[in-house]
């Protein structure tokens, strides 16, 4: 099953102010301990009330979403608020009541990993992108993906709103000027993975624990059907990862093979229990999936550029593993050829995983005993070592395979309407008028997006060439910035602007600047971009590569003005939203599942 989705509609006041706000008013269950024991899941049937409608809305980057591919696979808890609401049981009760399940998840990543929480508001002309990306700043980083929506505008919000019956009438004062109140009935929606709303909620019995009872009762059911057994959980570990890559998804080729590293379930549950401790990094407090979290598409969404040993800001951005299994060369540099030893780069790395040598890690491992008799049961009787380590942790990338998107149905599945009409026209500018495909690679069975090649987009070029700045801009926390003094991060991180990419490993003058080509498979959910993470969505870079980059005699040639329209640009980016497989949540559940 799918992970579960949040969508509330009342944004404004933050949950700390609501008892300061109330102290004279009577305040909602929400608020509060229930006065009776929720009911226990699965004791009791959700009965499908109607169908989920969908809508065309926007992210609080100000790309275009659309309702129904967020609710597909997902089970959604729906509302609606607005953010200058003052009525502490409207819509701060449905923020405070997501934010306390937000809290109570963390010490459940199963079913965390299942949850996906959206606040979308009905007041577009005042609640933009970008307010509720600031209002959202303070709920990132926790176990659940917590998401802030709005609309284009009124008209666009419309259909939305009357489809789930939401009735909203704009307030007005005494002169007839709009008074930046409305008055709504708060109703939230509970939503399985097939789209059909389950349960409506209401101010007297919206409840985090009612939520959370409804939503294991979802999770347990296999069909809406009388008479349908429980669902069991989706399966997890090594034997499922493992069938996955023996037989990928549509969309990608046959898994390449390594000589004398065949695959099995005990090397990737190994694999992923290495990929997941904390404790093979020299001082205890990184792991592989602190770089590359799961949740967030195997990369790092917060932050442009990753964070190694004792908080160092380093050079690059942590790309995305899905797929990992196809790429060749490796790093963004192309300086490795194998996941094994990659494995090992990482953790002899001093700025990543800060470990002096081989036998540093070896000795840590022998001294863990959950450890104890794994390898061997994994190597036919070997022991860890430097070779065992390293496939094992090969093991594990290489099945974390991603397909099955919208355009794998549509080009290669035969299913003329897995994509949408916009996205069908961005997949001719794609192949077409904007030249992607040159590099971005699409074949007759199969499409990996890349060609595995190393260019000179001319990020690099401007990061090197251009004069250091007067002041940097460091981003604290989601959507909060500070300018500071270049001269204060001295010693503290690599510098940013002399990334030669391939020349680093090469020497060679015509390497410079040079990074290897990422697949777009999954693109949409693994921001930001580049390989400095320095373009945080979709938006900047179709608008950098329709500018033609940064011309300098070096950039590649394929990297020109392509003179896109408007519309154009968003048709592309819905392509590469099109991109997306149907099977991230399941690997980033699988990883939560993990130890």
């Amino acid at each position: 099953m799918g992970a579960a989705l949040l969508l509330g509609v009342c944004l404004s006041v933050p949950v700390a102010s609501v008892a300061a706000d109330a102290s004279a008013q009577v305040l909602a269950p929400g608020y509060r301990a229930l006065s009776f024991p929720p009911p226990e899941p699965g004791s009791y049937r959700l009965p499908v009330i109607g169908p989920a409608a969908g809508g065309e809305l926007l992210s609080d980057e100000g790309e275009p979403v659309r309702l129904e591919d967020l609710l597909a696979g997902h089970y959604s808890i729906l509302s609606f608020i607005y953010g200058s609401c003052d009525d502490v049981n409207g819509c701060p009760l449905a923020t405070a009541v997501l934010y306390r399940l937000f809290r109570t998840l963390k010490s459940e990543p199963e079913l965390a990993s299942q949850v996906r929480l959206l606040t979308l508001s009905f007041d577009p002309e005042h609640d933009t992108p970008e307010v509720m990306r600031l209002y959202g700043a303070g709920f990132q980083g926790g176990p659940a993906d917590w998401r802030f929506l709005t609309a284009a505008s009124d008209a666009a919000l419309a259909p939305v709103l009357d489809a789930y019956g939401q009735g909203v009438n704009r307030l007005y004062d005494a002169q007839g000027r709009p008074s930046g109140r409305f008055a709504h009935v708060l109703r939230v929606f509970l939503i399985d993975p097939e789209r059909r709303i389950r349960n409506i909620y209401s101010v007297s019995f919206l409840h985090p624990d009612l939520l959370l009872a409804d939503l294991r009762t979802l999770m347990l059911e296999e069909a809406v059907d009388d008479g349908a057994a429980p669902t069991p959980p989706p399966e997890t570990g090594g034997r499922a990862l493992l069938a996955r890559a023996v037989r990928p998804p549509l969309g990608l080729p046959p898994l390449p093979e390594i000589e004398g590293q065949p695959l099995t379930a005990e090397k990737v549950d190994l694999g992923r229990r290495l990929f997941l401790d904390r404790r093979l990094s020299s001082n205890g407090t990184l792991s592989c999936a602190l770089c590359h979290i799961p949740s967030q598409g195997f990369t790092s969404q917060a932050m442009s550029r990753a964070v190694g040993m004792e908080g160092r800001s380093l050079r690059r951005n942590a790309a995305s593993l899905f797929n990992v299994a196809y790429v060749q060369p490796l790093f963004l540099d192309g300086r490795e050829r194998g996941l094994d030893t990659l494995a090992w780069q990482e953790l002899l790395d001093p700025d990543r995983m800060g470990n002096r040598s081989v036998a540093m890690v070896l000795d840590r491992l022998g001294e863990l005993p959950e450890y104890q008799g794994r390898f061997e049961r994994a190597f036919a009787g070997r022991g860890a070592n430097m070779e065992t380590l390293g496939e094992a942790m090969s093991a594990y990338l290489r099945t974390l395979v991603s397909g099955n998107a919208p355009f794998d149905r549509w080009r290669f599945g035969g299913e003329t309407d897995a994509m949408d009409l916009a996205a069908q026209r961005g997949f001719r500018l794609f192949e077409g008028k904007a030249g992607c495909v040159q590099c971005h690679a699409i074949g007759e069975r199969d499409a990996l997006f890349t060609d595995n090649r190393l260019h000179d987009t001319g990020i690099g070029w401007a990061r090197s060439m251009h004069p250091e700045p007067l002041r940097r801009r460091l981003e604290l926390a989601p959507g909060v910035t500070l300018d500071i003094d270049p001269a204060a991060l001295a010693g503290t991180e690599e510098r940013r602007f002399n990334d030669l990419g391939l020349y680093e490993v090469t020497q060679n003058p015509v390497d410079r600047w040079r990074f290897r080509t990422p697949s777009l498979r999954n693109i949409a959910r693994t921001a930001p971009y580049m390989h400095d993470g320095s373009l945080p969505d979709l938006a900047a870079v179709v608008d950098y590569y329709d500018r033609g980059g940064h011309p300098h005699p070096e950039q590649d040639p394929r990297i020109r003005p392509l003179g896109l329209s408007a519309d154009e640009r968003a048709d592309l980016i819905a392509f590469l939203h099109a991109l997306t497989g149907d099977d991230l949540d399941r690997l980033a559940a699988d990883a939560a599942s993990g130890p």
